[in-house]
């Protein structure tokens, strides 16, 4: 059975810097795509950067330049980096694995593509 577990959120001001981890039990990483999500209060989830297996890396306009995913295979993890941080920036933070490519990143949400973590909080303010 697939476990993903986040960590590494907290509270931070703005400009600050985070380093989020998504570590996969279960299988190994090198088969799945994997996805970071967020969800600021009220407000839908939404996917916000992917990296494909072989390291294609993938981001949303609005994290774009600040955020950068990687992987690790060996510690079957991932990352996201995120600098420069802002206070839209605020919520829920998962990640999800998935063989769909990141171009279906959409239909990571669906249970039958993705497995979820439960997610970590991350907070920008002063």
């Amino acid at each position: 059975q697939l476990r993903l577990v986040e960590s590494g959120g907290g509270l931070v001001q703005p400009g600050g810097s985070l380093k989020l981890s998504c570590t996969l039990s279960g299988a190994p990483l090198e088969h799945y795509n994997v996805a970071w999500f967020r969800q600021a209060p009220g407000k839908g989830r939404e996917g916000i950067s992917c990296i494909e297996f072989n390291s294609l890396a993938y981001y949303e306009d609005p994290v774009k330049g600040r955020f950068t995913i990687t992987r690790d295979d060996a510690y079957n993890a991932a990352y996201l980096q995120m600098t420069n941080l802002r206070r839209e920036d605020t919520g829920f933070y998962y990640c999800a694995v998935a063989t769909l490519t990141c171009a279906r990143i959409s239909d990571y949400v669906d249970p039958q593509f993705g497995t979820w973590g439960q997610g970590t909080q991350v907070t920008v303010s002063s």
